[in-house]
């Protein structure tokens, strides 16, 4: 201890010792002062962490921007709705679609202006911004509830009147995804996609007194691919997002974020080679992040039922990820890394109305699905869904359908040959085979991959939000 005159104690807390190991290796100071070998090491895990926290943040970004490459593919915004005039099959490139509803979607921009919206009647939709933020519902869950209507989509900046007769929405950006589920009645899949095509319009505001045409691109069976990357182009997804976009349209803290790795509005996004080599790894290990999120979640707030495999696709039901006003990122992260488009009407409880969601990874043991075994499923009956029910297997590494030989990986109530029970409940097989006497209930999955399954519950009722139904778990077969 020396004796200068203005010498206290200081206490070892605040202090940094000359030699630290630590996951980065040893760290080394004098007096508290970083050698440059750790200045290094520090400096470049920082730049990793950064970009690994980018990936994790910017997924409901990224996933939208390939989504609109995958749009545009086949025409330009605003005038282009691709449609599964028979159903979306394995082909498509979707994450975690359904094989029942005829889906329509097509990409928004408003900075030409204000863009009118034409929802069909008997259609459940809604509208995404690019950050992949609930903008609103159309359809059966917005405000025309299912009778169809005109709804007007406003960009982030505009100040002028707006005109009546329509239901009004207003983005955060000019980007913006739209989404439409028809339901097939009574089997007639084309009926439903004609409604669609009848009803469903897309123009400027500015041309509403006489519309453009919309342009429907039948995409059932062809390979589109919508799906963000996992390795370090994801951070070029990521781009467009921010120099398209008004600056306020993400909060200063994700500005800053990605600003940190290199993305910032109006600056070139050109990593140097060291840098593209953290954004690299960054990518590597937060797409490792993602999955270890999402197929062994470790928040038992993300299962629905105690000590069940069966999961929630939103943590709480909640839309917003924010539940008693604090962001759960984990939460977010596990939703926009399997799923695409947020609503209230899938996450909130909505009795008889909208769908609901339950995802399993592993079997009963606590095991991965495995593709070369042959598992049952026993769904109690009577299976709460006013309007149907349905399964639908995946592939893990894509996120969606897998691809087997049968062109609808699933089963549901409105596939005319499922056997039920008298009292409502089905079994559902999975396996690489079909088990004797099983063949209208099973689902092919493929030797040495893996897959997964979502529940869903169209029209969900009380017995699923009180949980007084629950299915069974996946049993393997012995």
């Amino acid at each position: 201890m020396s004796t200068y005159t203005m010498t206290t104690d200081i206490p070892a807390s605040i202090t940094t010792p000359d030699c630290t190991e630590t996951r980065l290796g040893t760290l080394r100071f004098f007096d508290g002062l970083p050698d440059e070998t750790t200045v290094q090491a520090v400096y470049d895990n920082l730049d990793f962490q950064r970009a690994v926290q980018a990936f994790l943040t910017a997924l409901p970004a990224a996933s939208l921007s390939a989504t609109r490459a995958g749009i545009r593919r086949f025409g330009p915004d605003n005038q282009t709705m691709l449609i599964t005039e028979s159903l979306m099959d394995s082909h498509t490139l979707l994450l975690t679609a359904n094989t029942e509803t005829i889906y329509t979607f097509g990409w928004l921009d408003t900075k030409a202006g204000p863009v009118v919206i034409d929802v069909p009647p008997h259609a459940l939709g809604l509208i995404d911004d690019f950050w992949q933020r609930y903008v609103g519902d159309v359809g059966n869950a917005g405000p025309d509830r299912g009778q169809g209507g005109k709804y007007l989509l406003l960009p982030p900046d505009f100040t002028g009147d707006v005109p009546a007769g329509y239901f009004v929405l207003r983005s955060r950006t000019y980007g913006n995804l739209l989404g439409v589920r028809a339901f097939v009645v009574g089997g007639d899949v084309q009926g439903a996609a004609d409604s669609v095509k009848s009803h469903l319009r897309v123009y400027p505001l500015a041309e509403a007194a006489d519309p453009p045409a919309t342009t429907f691109v039948n995409i059932s069976g062809t390979l589109v691919n919508t799906i963000h990357a996992n390795d370090v182009t994801f951070f070029d997804e990521v781009v467009p997002v921010v120099e398209e976009e008004p600056l306020e349209a993400t909060d200063p803290e994700v500005r800053g974020l990605l600003a940190a790795i290199g993305i910032r509005k109006g600056t070139p996004f050109a990593p140097d080679d060291r840098m593209q080599r953290i954004l690299a790894e960054g990518a590597a290990v937060g797409n490792a992040t993602a999955r270890a999120l999402v197929f062994s979640a470790r928040n038992p707030a993300a299962f629905h039922y105690p000590g069940s495999a069966w999961q929630l696709v939103w943590i709480g039901n909640d839309y917003e990820f924010s539940p008693g006003g604090v962001l759960d990122v984990d939460a977010r992260a596990l939703f926009y890394y399997m799923g695409l488009g947020i609503s209230p009407a899938m996450a909130v409880k909505m009795v008889g109305i909208g769908s609901q969601y339950a995802m399993a990874y592993h079997d009963a043991a606590g095991a991965y699905l495995d593709g070369g075994q042959t598992y049952r499923l026993h769904l109690p009956g009577p299976i709460p869904a006013k309007d149907f029910w349905s399964i639908v297997v995946y592939d893990p590494q894509t996120r969606t359908m897998l691809q087997t030989d049968q062109q609808f990986p699933s089963l549901s109530s409105q596939k005319p040959d499922v056997v039920a029970d008298p009292d409502g409940s089905v079994d559902v097989w999975f396996g690489p085979e079909a088990p004797a006497g099983h063949e209208t209930n099973w689902i092919q999955t493929i030797p040495g991959k893996g897959w997964f399954v979502a529940l869903r519950l169209y029209g969900p009722l009380e017995p699923w939000f009180d949980k007084t139904w629950w299915p069974g778990e996946i049993a393997e077969r012995t």
